[in-house]
């Protein structure tokens, strides 16, 4: 017996230290990870991949508490990588360990080149756990970020319309996405035809409304056509003429930017920065695509218009890379794609060092949009964060119980422990065949 026990012991000792200090410690302390759900709602957004994570925290009389996360794009994929790769990890695991969880999970990816899925995967991970770390604490999480460094956070709409990333199909499909905006209808809220058709007319009623500033994809339908190498005369007119028409209808009320997509091609890209000139963007995003620091560091130097990357970025050390190079005048990010709230508040702290202001991305769900506020919240150097008001319209109400408000041109703190918002719960049906769980055993 006393062998047994003593070969028990070295076994377990031998698993510890081969796991590594960070995952001994996580396992021994605090509220466990009893289960990860992952569903993808493909009746409604085909490209998001919602995520709850369940404790063992909470009374018999009250619930338990769940961790709200996501992802989007391929969310198949990322599904797969938390059920399959990283749920050993987590399940059993103190919860409150967010920086060990993150720190764990981001050497093992890397370590086998994964910033795709798997950084997609661990964003939603680390929302999810950020937001039960503030459900335990009784806080919303920008108050244990350090926050509020504001009351409200400015936002900024972005001209997508009610069926930009959304399905009407009521079985699984393909989630892939053509690369650039649908030319959309005349209706209510179809802001990306409009913003083509009556620009005039959209920027009134979005100043009405009290947003800052309006942002186009002017020249998608000259790529689709074309390809990013060559623009004519005609091209040109096409992508500028709505930027000019609503300068001339409501003057400087409201702010304009343009997103390129990452499209074209530095000599294209020229063409059109020469062009948005006149009309005074308070930035150009995305014009190039982000595969070349070089490239785009040539033409932020080459032209007079505000530049903003990326989006597109994943790693740190990719935004290292654009700031030291001078390369943008704003960074964007996205916080479900570089790794949640831990590797959203390091790169925009990065982006303070260098003086250079941080937006905050969100055309996708509505808990990368609670990330973001959570984020600038906290983060004084956060400038604006980018909303689609037909999303927060017609998806997000599908999709979580407490709706995001604008007003006045902003979104007010929210005090509700947590992100500010929960999945709805009958969005997680085990019959649903986008659905997914990994349980403790």
């Amino acid at each position: 017996m006393s062998g047994t026990a003593e070969s028990k012991s070295a076994e377990s000792k031998f698993v510890s230290r081969a796991s590594g200090p960070t995952q001994e410690h996580a396992y021994r302390r605090g509220p466990r990870i009893v289960s990860l759900e992952t569903l993808i709602p493909h009746d409604v957004m085909p490209g998001l991949m919602a995520l709850r994570i369940h404790t063992d925290a909470g009374t018999v009389a009250a619930e338990r508490v769940i961790g709200h996360g996501e992802t989007y794009y391929v969310p198949t994929a990322a599904a797969a990588v938390i059920h399959d790769f990283m749920a050993p990890r987590l399940l059993g695991a103190d919860v409150m360990a967010i920086e060990s969880h993150w720190r764990f999970l981001y050497e093992r990816i890397t370590a086998y080149g994964g910033t795709g899925a798997e950084m997609r995967a661990l964003s939603a991970i680390d929302l999810a756990l950020w937001d039960i770390a503030g459900q335990l604490t009784s806080q919303p999480v920008w108050r244990l970020l350090g926050g509020p460094v504001r009351d409200a956070v400015p936002v900024y709409n972005s001209c997508g319309g009610p069926f930009y990333g959304r399905s009407n199909r009521k079985a699984p499909s393909a989630s892939g996405w053509p690369g650039h905006g649908d030319p959309g209808q005349p209706g209510p809220l179809e802001d990306n035809w409009a913003c083509m058709n009556t620009p005039g007319d959209l920027a009134e009623e979005l100043i009405g409304l009290g947003y800052r500033g309006m942002k186009l994809w002017s020249f998608d339908a000259v790529y689709r056509r074309n390809g990013g190498h060559y623009l004519s005369g005609k091209d040109l007119e096409e992508g500028l003429a709505p930027f000019r028409e609503i300068r001339e209808r409501v003057g400087n009320r409201i702010e304009v930017m343009l997103d390129g997509h990452g499209f074209f091609s530095l000599a294209a890209a020229r063409q059109i920065a020469a062009g948005m000139q006149a009309v005074r963007p308070l930035w150009m995003e995305d014009i190039l695509r982000p595969d070349s620091v070089h490239a785009m560091a040539e033409f932020r130097r080459s032209v007079n218009v505000p530049v903003a990357v990326s989006e597109m970025l994943i790693m740190a050390d990719q935004y290292r890379q654009v700031l030291d190079a001078g390369a943008a005048d704003y960074v964007m990010i996205d916080p479900t794609w570089v790794g949640g709230i831990s590797g959203t508040r390091r790169i925009a702290e990065l982006a303070q060092l260098y003086n250079v202001p941080t937006l905050m991305h969100d055309c996708t769900g509505p808990f990368t949009l609670l990330a973001g506020l959570n984020v600038a919240a906290s983060n004084t150097g956060v400038a604006m964060q980018e909303t689609v008001r037909a999303h927060i319209a017609t998806l997000y109400p599908l999709l979580i119980d407490q709706n995001v408000v604008i007003s006045g041109g902003q979104i007010a703190l929210s005090d509700r422990p947590g992100l500010g918002a929960r999945w709805i719960s009958e969005l997680f049906d085990p019959a649903h065949p986008g659905y997914r769980v990994s349980q403790l055993k």
